[in-house]
């Protein structure tokens, strides 16, 4: 498991298990039930450099796409919706991606 001693696998299994269904994913309610709502801003960052596939600095919308399977191989891809809406809460400067401040305010928030 990617996030291996840094969240607890049950509560990626419950937050998965809450976002099964198509346009179901609410990023605040996984990032919480997940835990890494309560982890500090130094781990919230190497979770962003897990969900970076492409460790080019930024989570662009296809990783963003792909977001749920870092956390479960076997966990649906996010709607064109859902991951509009993620890259739009997430993407403060108005670039198309979102950098690893930007994430951690994401989080955090």
């Amino acid at each position: 498991m990617a996030f291996a001693g840094v969240l607890n696998d049950a509560d990626i299994t419950k937050a998965l298990d809450e976002c099964k269904g198509a346009d179901t994913f609410d990023y605040k309610k996984f990032f919480k039930t997940c835990g890494l709502a309560g982890k500090s801003a130094d781990e919230v960052k190497k979770a962003f450099y897990i969900i970076d596939q492409d460790k080019s600095g930024f989570i662009e919308e296809d990783e963003l796409k792909l977001f749920l399977q870092n956390f479960s191989a076997g966990a649906r891809v996010l709607s064109d919706g859902e991951t509009k809406t993620f890259l739009k809460a997430g993407d403060v400067d108005g670039d198309g991606k979102i950098g690893d401040d930007e994430f951690i305010a994401l989080v955090k928030a």
